[in-house]
């Protein structure tokens, strides 16, 4: 059953918020995908933090039309496509090259990270970076890494003090 106008507006204006609120857009080809492995992939996803969603070829060539970088990604939509998002910007990327790895019939066509339009190897190449927490863990680690050598670099000496005044009460007692 075709779309009423109402429905596609506001097909339009989901896809002008999933833009707006998230940092990376993955376009897909679905080469046959079955409902189970559609139901997998958005499982996975949402577990990451993201989303994927079917979407019209021509509503979202609509939203995107007056984007940077929305015109050479517009043009990634021809055929039966399937689109995946996500706020932090490598969470989609891993997740639907990861699952691409495992299912030949998802194509990945390009995206959108930061208004800059990507070819397939962009988005294979931003799904190797590490994810926003492992940057926020490693920072983090490197943050208390010092604070910990000082402890012990402090303690130190007060040990080998303390070793030294029981190395001299032991004497005075014998």
């Amino acid at each position: 059953m075709p779309l009423s106008r109402e429905q596609k507006t506001d097909q339009v204006d989901w896809i002008n918020t999933v833009l707006n609120d998230n940092e990376v857009l993955v376009v897909m080809e679905n080469r046959g995908l079955t409902v189970a492995e559609v139901s997998d992939l958005r499982t996975q996803m949402r577990e990451a933090g993201g989303g994927v969603k079917v979407v019209k070829n021509r509503l979202a060539k609509i939203a995107l039309k007056d984007r940077d970088g929305g015109e050479d990604t517009s043009a990634l939509f021809k055929g039966p496509t399937v689109i995946a998002y996500s706020e932090d910007p490598v969470t989609a990327p891993k997740v639907i090259v990861n699952f691409a790895k495992d299912n030949e019939k998802l194509g990945i066509l390009g995206g959108l990270f930061g208004g800059q339009a990507m070819d397939p190897k962009g988005v294979d190449d931003l799904s190797k970076m590490p994810s926003r927490e492992e940057i926020i863990a490693s920072i983090v680690g490197s943050l208390t890494a010092p604070a910990s050598n000082i402890a012990s670099a402090v303690g130190a000496p007060a040990k080998n003090i303390a070793g030294i005044v029981k190395t001299i009460a032991e004497k005075e007692d014998a």
